[in-house]
Protein backbone atom coordinates (compact mmCIF):
# COMPACT_ATOMS: atom_id res chain seq x y z
CA UNK A 1 0.00 0.00 0.00
CA UNK A 2 2.80 2.35 0.93
CA UNK A 3 4.51 1.59 -2.37
CA UNK A 4 1.28 2.34 -4.19
CA UNK A 5 0.94 5.69 -2.41
CA UNK A 6 4.54 6.61 -3.22
CA UNK A 7 3.98 5.84 -6.90
CA UNK A 8 0.86 7.99 -6.98
CA UNK A 9 2.72 10.89 -5.38
CA UNK A 10 5.60 10.54 -7.85
CA UNK A 11 3.19 10.43 -10.78
CA UNK A 12 1.46 13.58 -9.50
CA UNK A 13 4.75 15.44 -9.15
CA UNK A 14 5.81 14.32 -12.65
CA UNK A 15 2.53 15.51 -14.21
CA UNK A 16 2.79 18.86 -12.45
CA UNK A 17 6.39 19.29 -13.64
CA UNK A 18 5.47 18.55 -17.26
CA UNK A 19 2.60 21.03 -17.17
CA UNK A 20 4.86 23.65 -15.63
CA UNK A 21 7.51 23.07 -18.31
CA UNK A 22 4.94 23.37 -21.09
CA UNK A 23 3.51 26.60 -19.65
CA UNK A 24 6.98 28.08 -19.26
CA UNK A 25 7.61 27.56 -23.00
CA UNK A 26 4.23 28.95 -24.15
CA UNK A 27 4.29 32.46 -25.61
CA UNK A 28 3.08 35.36 -23.49
CA UNK A 29 -0.44 36.47 -24.36
CA UNK A 30 -0.42 39.50 -26.67
CA UNK A 31 -3.45 41.62 -27.44
CA UNK A 32 -4.71 41.93 -31.03
CA UNK A 33 -3.93 45.63 -30.96
CA UNK A 34 -0.32 44.91 -29.96
CA UNK A 35 0.08 42.38 -32.76
CA UNK A 36 -1.36 44.81 -35.29
CA UNK A 37 0.89 47.61 -34.01
CA UNK A 38 3.99 45.42 -34.21
CA UNK A 39 3.14 44.19 -37.73
CA UNK A 40 2.02 47.58 -39.09
CA UNK A 41 3.88 48.75 -42.15
CA UNK A 42 3.73 52.15 -43.82
CA UNK A 43 4.47 52.87 -47.44
CA UNK A 44 4.28 55.72 -49.94
CA UNK A 45 1.30 55.58 -52.35
CA UNK A 46 3.44 57.12 -55.09
CA UNK A 47 6.60 55.06 -54.39
CA UNK A 48 5.52 51.60 -53.09
CA UNK A 49 9.16 50.59 -52.62
CA UNK A 50 9.49 53.15 -49.80
CA UNK A 51 8.46 51.29 -46.63
CA UNK A 52 8.72 52.03 -42.92
CA UNK A 53 7.61 50.60 -39.57
CA UNK A 54 6.63 54.08 -38.42
CA UNK A 55 4.56 56.91 -39.88
CA UNK A 56 6.37 59.76 -41.62
CA UNK A 57 6.98 61.30 -45.05
CA UNK A 58 8.36 59.81 -48.24
CA UNK A 59 11.98 60.96 -48.74
CA UNK A 60 11.41 61.01 -52.52
CA UNK A 61 8.20 62.98 -52.99
CA UNK A 62 7.21 64.25 -49.55
CA UNK A 63 3.82 62.53 -49.44
CA UNK A 64 2.78 61.22 -46.02
CA UNK A 65 3.28 57.46 -45.65
CA UNK A 66 0.10 55.43 -45.33
CA UNK A 67 -0.50 52.26 -43.36
CA UNK A 68 -0.74 49.25 -45.62
CA UNK A 69 -4.17 47.70 -46.07
CA UNK A 70 -5.33 44.44 -47.56
CA UNK A 71 -4.40 44.13 -51.23
CA UNK A 72 -7.07 45.45 -53.59
CA UNK A 73 -9.37 46.41 -50.70
CA UNK A 74 -10.05 49.80 -52.27
CA UNK A 75 -10.61 48.26 -55.68
CA UNK A 76 -13.05 45.73 -54.22
CA UNK A 77 -14.96 48.50 -52.51
CA UNK A 78 -14.99 50.57 -55.69
CA UNK A 79 -16.41 47.64 -57.66
CA UNK A 80 -19.06 47.07 -55.00
CA UNK A 81 -20.07 50.73 -55.09
CA UNK A 82 -20.01 51.02 -58.87
CA UNK A 83 -23.60 49.97 -59.43
CA UNK A 84 -25.02 52.16 -56.66
CA UNK A 85 -23.17 55.46 -56.92
CA UNK A 86 -23.19 56.38 -60.60
CA UNK A 87 -25.22 59.54 -60.94
CA UNK A 88 -27.10 59.52 -64.23
CA UNK A 89 -23.90 59.03 -66.22
CA UNK A 90 -20.51 57.39 -66.17
CA UNK A 91 -19.31 59.35 -63.16
CA UNK A 92 -19.48 58.58 -59.43
CA UNK A 93 -21.71 60.89 -57.43
CA UNK A 94 -19.67 60.72 -54.23
CA UNK A 95 -19.47 63.60 -51.78
CA UNK A 96 -16.47 65.92 -51.77
CA UNK A 97 -15.62 69.05 -49.76
CA UNK A 98 -14.38 72.31 -51.27
CA UNK A 99 -11.59 74.50 -49.90
CA UNK A 100 -14.36 76.61 -48.34
CA UNK A 101 -15.83 73.66 -46.46
CA UNK A 102 -18.88 73.27 -48.71
CA UNK A 103 -20.13 69.74 -49.41
CA UNK A 104 -20.72 68.92 -53.08
CA UNK A 105 -21.49 65.82 -55.12
CA UNK A 106 -19.02 64.99 -57.85
CA UNK A 107 -21.49 64.32 -60.65
CA UNK A 108 -24.57 66.36 -59.74
CA UNK A 109 -22.77 69.52 -58.63
CA UNK A 110 -19.44 69.48 -60.47
CA UNK A 111 -19.67 67.54 -63.74
CA UNK A 112 -23.27 67.33 -64.97
CA UNK A 113 -23.84 69.45 -68.09
CA UNK A 114 -20.53 71.31 -67.73
CA UNK A 115 -17.20 71.77 -69.47
CA UNK A 116 -14.48 71.01 -66.94
CA UNK A 117 -10.72 70.82 -66.51
CA UNK A 118 -9.68 68.41 -63.76
CA UNK A 119 -6.36 67.46 -62.19
CA UNK A 120 -5.08 65.41 -59.26
CA UNK A 121 -2.61 67.06 -56.86
CA UNK A 122 -1.34 67.00 -53.28
CA UNK A 123 -0.05 70.01 -51.40
CA UNK A 124 3.15 68.42 -50.06
CA UNK A 125 4.27 67.53 -53.60
CA UNK A 126 7.86 68.62 -54.27
CA UNK A 127 8.09 68.39 -58.02
CA UNK A 128 5.29 68.57 -60.60
CA UNK A 129 2.32 69.85 -58.57
CA UNK A 130 3.64 73.39 -57.88
CA UNK A 131 4.43 73.97 -61.57
CA UNK A 132 1.21 72.20 -62.59
CA UNK A 133 -0.87 74.53 -60.40
CA UNK A 134 1.02 77.62 -61.58
CA UNK A 135 0.44 76.68 -65.22
CA UNK A 136 -3.27 76.20 -64.55
CA UNK A 137 -3.34 79.65 -62.93
CA UNK A 138 -1.86 81.00 -66.20
CA UNK A 139 -4.58 79.19 -68.12
CA UNK A 140 -7.26 80.71 -65.88
CA UNK A 141 -5.99 84.21 -66.71
CA UNK A 142 -6.03 83.43 -70.43
CA UNK A 143 -9.66 82.30 -70.28
CA UNK A 144 -10.69 85.26 -68.10
CA UNK A 145 -14.24 85.46 -66.79
CA UNK A 146 -15.25 82.38 -68.76
CA UNK A 147 -13.85 80.35 -65.86
CA UNK A 148 -16.73 79.78 -63.48
CA UNK A 149 -19.33 80.37 -66.20
CA UNK A 150 -18.40 78.37 -69.31
CA UNK A 151 -15.56 76.25 -67.90
CA UNK A 152 -14.90 74.98 -64.38
CA UNK A 153 -11.52 74.01 -62.88
CA UNK A 154 -11.17 71.25 -60.26
CA UNK A 155 -8.05 70.19 -58.36
CA UNK A 156 -8.65 67.05 -56.31
CA UNK A 157 -6.17 66.01 -53.66
CA UNK A 158 -4.90 62.44 -53.62
CA UNK A 159 -3.74 62.91 -50.02
CA UNK A 160 -7.04 63.77 -48.29
CA UNK A 161 -5.79 62.70 -44.87
CA UNK A 162 -3.44 65.69 -44.88
CA UNK A 163 -5.11 68.08 -47.32
CA UNK A 164 -8.03 69.40 -45.29
CA UNK A 165 -10.21 72.24 -46.63
CA UNK A 166 -8.10 74.69 -44.62
CA UNK A 167 -4.86 73.36 -46.12
CA UNK A 168 -6.31 73.48 -49.63
CA UNK A 169 -7.59 77.03 -49.13
CA UNK A 170 -4.14 78.23 -48.06
CA UNK A 171 -2.59 76.41 -51.04
CA UNK A 172 -5.05 78.03 -53.48
CA UNK A 173 -4.35 81.49 -52.08
CA UNK A 174 -0.62 81.08 -52.70
CA UNK A 175 -1.31 80.72 -56.41
CA UNK A 176 -3.80 83.63 -56.59
CA UNK A 177 -6.59 81.30 -57.68
CA UNK A 178 -9.69 83.11 -58.97
CA UNK A 179 -13.42 82.26 -59.06
CA UNK A 180 -14.52 79.08 -60.82
CA UNK A 181 -11.64 76.93 -59.55
CA UNK A 182 -12.35 74.53 -56.70
CA UNK A 183 -9.85 72.54 -54.64
CA UNK A 184 -11.48 69.38 -53.33
CA UNK A 185 -10.93 66.75 -50.67
CA UNK A 186 -13.02 63.87 -49.39
CA UNK A 187 -12.88 60.27 -48.22
CA UNK A 188 -9.82 58.39 -49.53
CA UNK A 189 -11.89 55.57 -51.03
CA UNK A 190 -14.20 58.04 -52.78
CA UNK A 191 -11.26 59.86 -54.35
CA UNK A 192 -9.77 56.54 -55.46
CA UNK A 193 -13.13 55.73 -57.00
CA UNK A 194 -13.16 59.00 -58.95
CA UNK A 195 -9.58 58.59 -60.18
CA UNK A 196 -10.32 55.01 -61.25
CA UNK A 197 -13.41 55.93 -63.23
CA UNK A 198 -11.68 58.89 -64.89
CA UNK A 199 -8.75 56.70 -65.92
CA UNK A 200 -6.31 58.61 -63.71
CA UNK A 201 -5.62 55.80 -61.25
CA UNK A 202 -2.87 54.32 -63.44
CA UNK A 203 -0.86 57.53 -63.62
CA UNK A 204 1.58 57.01 -60.69
CA UNK A 205 5.00 56.17 -62.08
CA UNK A 206 7.75 55.01 -59.74
CA UNK A 207 10.42 56.11 -62.20
CA UNK A 208 9.47 59.74 -61.63
CA UNK A 209 10.74 61.46 -58.48
CA UNK A 210 7.26 62.85 -57.95
CA UNK A 211 5.63 59.46 -58.40
CA UNK A 212 2.95 60.64 -60.83
CA UNK A 213 2.53 62.41 -64.14
CA UNK A 214 0.98 65.90 -64.33
CA UNK A 215 -2.17 65.29 -66.38
CA UNK A 216 -5.09 67.62 -67.04
CA UNK A 217 -8.38 65.96 -67.97
CA UNK A 218 -10.59 68.22 -70.10
CA UNK A 219 -14.14 67.28 -70.97
CA UNK A 220 -17.66 68.26 -71.93
CA UNK A 221 -20.10 66.03 -70.04
CA UNK A 222 -23.04 67.01 -72.24
CA UNK A 223 -21.33 65.94 -75.48
CA UNK A 224 -19.30 63.10 -73.97
CA UNK A 225 -16.03 64.40 -75.44
CA UNK A 226 -13.01 64.02 -73.15
CA UNK A 227 -9.28 64.37 -73.65
CA UNK A 228 -6.19 64.15 -71.47
CA UNK A 229 -3.29 66.59 -71.84
CA UNK A 230 -0.09 67.24 -69.99
CA UNK A 231 -0.83 69.88 -67.37
CA UNK A 232 2.53 71.42 -68.34
CA UNK A 233 1.54 71.83 -72.00
CA UNK A 234 1.44 75.18 -73.79
CA UNK A 235 -1.33 77.15 -72.10
CA UNK A 236 -2.51 78.73 -75.37
CA UNK A 237 -2.89 75.28 -76.92
CA UNK A 238 -4.90 74.07 -73.90
CA UNK A 239 -7.01 77.26 -73.98
CA UNK A 240 -7.83 76.58 -77.65
CA UNK A 241 -8.87 73.01 -76.85
CA UNK A 242 -11.08 74.21 -74.00
CA UNK A 243 -12.71 76.83 -76.25
CA UNK A 244 -13.51 74.08 -78.73
CA UNK A 245 -14.99 72.00 -75.89
CA UNK A 246 -17.19 74.98 -74.99
CA UNK A 247 -18.61 74.97 -78.51
CA UNK A 248 -16.66 77.84 -80.06
CA UNK A 249 -15.33 75.41 -82.67
CA UNK A 250 -13.10 76.52 -85.51
CA UNK A 251 -13.67 80.22 -84.80
CA UNK A 252 -11.90 79.88 -81.45
CA UNK A 253 -8.94 78.31 -83.20
CA UNK A 254 -8.86 81.13 -85.75
CA UNK A 255 -8.94 83.79 -83.02
CA UNK A 256 -6.23 82.05 -81.00
CA UNK A 257 -3.97 81.68 -84.02
CA UNK A 258 -4.59 85.25 -85.17
CA UNK A 259 -3.37 86.64 -81.85
CA UNK A 260 -0.03 84.97 -82.52
CA UNK A 261 0.06 85.66 -86.26
CA UNK A 262 3.04 87.99 -86.12
CA UNK A 263 5.13 85.63 -84.01
CA UNK A 264 4.24 82.69 -86.26
CA UNK A 265 5.09 84.57 -89.43
CA UNK A 266 8.58 85.54 -88.30
CA UNK A 267 9.35 82.06 -86.93
CA UNK A 268 11.34 83.66 -84.12
CA UNK A 269 12.40 80.44 -82.41
CA UNK A 270 14.79 81.19 -79.56
CA UNK A 271 15.62 78.26 -77.32
CA UNK A 272 16.22 80.39 -74.24
CA UNK A 273 12.93 82.22 -74.77
CA UNK A 274 11.14 78.90 -75.26
CA UNK A 275 12.64 77.41 -72.08
CA UNK A 276 11.71 80.45 -70.03
CA UNK A 277 8.17 80.51 -71.44
CA UNK A 278 7.53 76.82 -70.78
CA UNK A 279 9.43 76.32 -67.51
CA UNK A 280 9.59 79.68 -65.74
CA UNK A 281 6.94 82.13 -66.98
CA UNK A 282 4.15 80.57 -64.91
CA UNK A 283 5.83 81.93 -61.77
CA UNK A 284 8.32 84.60 -62.90
CA UNK A 285 8.79 87.56 -65.23
CA UNK A 286 11.90 89.37 -66.39
CA UNK A 287 11.25 93.03 -65.74
CA UNK A 288 7.45 92.94 -65.33
CA UNK A 289 7.29 92.55 -61.57
CA UNK A 290 6.69 89.68 -59.16
CA UNK A 291 4.21 86.91 -59.86
CA UNK A 292 4.03 83.80 -57.73
CA UNK A 293 7.80 84.05 -57.51
CA UNK A 294 10.25 86.96 -57.82
CA UNK A 295 10.94 89.11 -60.87
CA UNK A 296 14.18 87.72 -62.34
CA UNK A 297 15.47 90.93 -63.92
CA UNK A 298 19.03 91.36 -62.69
CA UNK A 299 19.27 87.94 -61.07
CA UNK A 300 22.34 87.03 -63.13
CA UNK A 301 24.11 90.13 -61.78
CA UNK A 302 23.38 89.59 -58.08
CA UNK A 303 23.66 85.78 -57.88
CA UNK A 304 26.72 83.75 -58.81
CA UNK A 305 26.54 81.17 -61.60
CA UNK A 306 26.94 78.14 -59.36
CA UNK A 307 24.01 79.20 -57.16
CA UNK A 308 21.79 79.84 -60.20
CA UNK A 309 22.68 76.43 -61.54
CA UNK A 310 21.65 74.76 -58.27
CA UNK A 311 18.40 76.72 -57.81
CA UNK A 312 17.35 75.50 -61.26
CA UNK A 313 18.51 71.90 -60.95
CA UNK A 314 17.94 71.08 -57.25
CA UNK A 315 16.02 73.83 -55.42
CA UNK A 316 14.73 71.36 -52.85
CA UNK A 317 18.26 70.54 -51.72
CA UNK A 318 19.08 74.22 -51.19
CA UNK A 319 16.08 74.46 -48.87
CA UNK A 320 17.05 71.26 -47.04
CA UNK A 321 20.59 72.61 -46.61
CA UNK A 322 19.10 75.88 -45.25
CA UNK A 323 20.85 77.98 -47.87
CA UNK A 324 20.22 81.54 -46.58
CA UNK A 325 19.19 83.04 -49.94
CA UNK A 326 16.93 80.15 -50.97
CA UNK A 327 15.38 80.02 -47.49
CA UNK A 328 14.70 83.77 -47.45
CA UNK A 329 13.04 83.65 -50.87
CA UNK A 330 11.04 80.55 -49.85
CA UNK A 331 9.62 82.37 -46.84
CA UNK A 332 9.02 85.63 -48.71
CA UNK A 333 6.97 83.97 -51.44
CA UNK A 334 4.57 82.06 -49.16
CA UNK A 335 6.68 78.90 -49.01
CA UNK A 336 5.78 77.82 -52.52
CA UNK A 337 8.20 75.10 -53.51
CA UNK A 338 10.11 75.68 -56.71
CA UNK A 339 9.97 72.39 -58.62
CA UNK A 340 12.96 70.71 -60.18
CA UNK A 341 12.84 71.55 -63.89
CA UNK A 342 14.61 68.34 -64.96
CA UNK A 343 16.64 70.15 -67.59
CA UNK A 344 19.84 68.95 -69.20
CA UNK A 345 22.90 71.00 -68.24
CA UNK A 346 23.02 72.49 -71.73
CA UNK A 347 19.46 73.78 -71.29
CA UNK A 348 20.27 75.16 -67.84
CA UNK A 349 23.14 77.13 -69.35
CA UNK A 350 20.88 78.38 -72.15
CA UNK A 351 18.26 79.52 -69.65
CA UNK A 352 20.80 81.41 -67.55
CA UNK A 353 22.25 83.09 -70.65
CA UNK A 354 18.75 84.12 -71.74
CA UNK A 355 18.11 85.83 -68.39
CA UNK A 356 21.50 87.52 -68.64
CA UNK A 357 20.74 88.86 -72.13
CA UNK A 358 17.28 90.06 -71.09
CA UNK A 359 18.74 91.92 -68.13
CA UNK A 360 21.40 93.57 -70.32
CA UNK A 361 18.82 94.64 -72.91
CA UNK A 362 16.66 96.22 -70.19
CA UNK A 363 19.52 98.49 -69.10
CA UNK A 364 22.05 98.15 -66.32
CA UNK A 365 20.15 100.59 -64.11
CA UNK A 366 17.11 98.35 -63.73
CA UNK A 367 17.65 95.60 -61.18
CA UNK A 368 14.98 93.47 -59.65
CA UNK A 369 14.29 94.65 -56.11
CA UNK A 370 13.15 91.16 -55.17
CA UNK A 371 16.63 89.82 -55.76
CA UNK A 372 18.36 92.15 -53.29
Amino acid sequence: MKRMNVKLVLLGVLAFSIALAINSQAPTAVSLAQVQEQSAEYSCPMHPEVKSKTAGSCPKCGMHLKQASKPDAAAEKADAQEGAQWGGSHFPNVELITQDGKKVHFYDDLIKGKVVALELIYTTCRYYCPLETARLAQLQKLLGDRVGKDIFFYSITIEPEHDTPEVLKAYAEKYHVGPGWLFLTGKPDDIKLISKKLGLDKLPNGNDLDGHMPSLLIGNEATGIWMRNSALDNTKFIAMKIQQMMGYGAQAAIETVSTNKTDSATLDIDKGKYLFATRCAACHTIGNGDKIGPDLLGVTDVRDRAWLNRIITEPDKLIEEKDPIATALFKKYKEIRMPRLNLAQEDVNTLIEFMKIQTASAGSGEKSKTQN
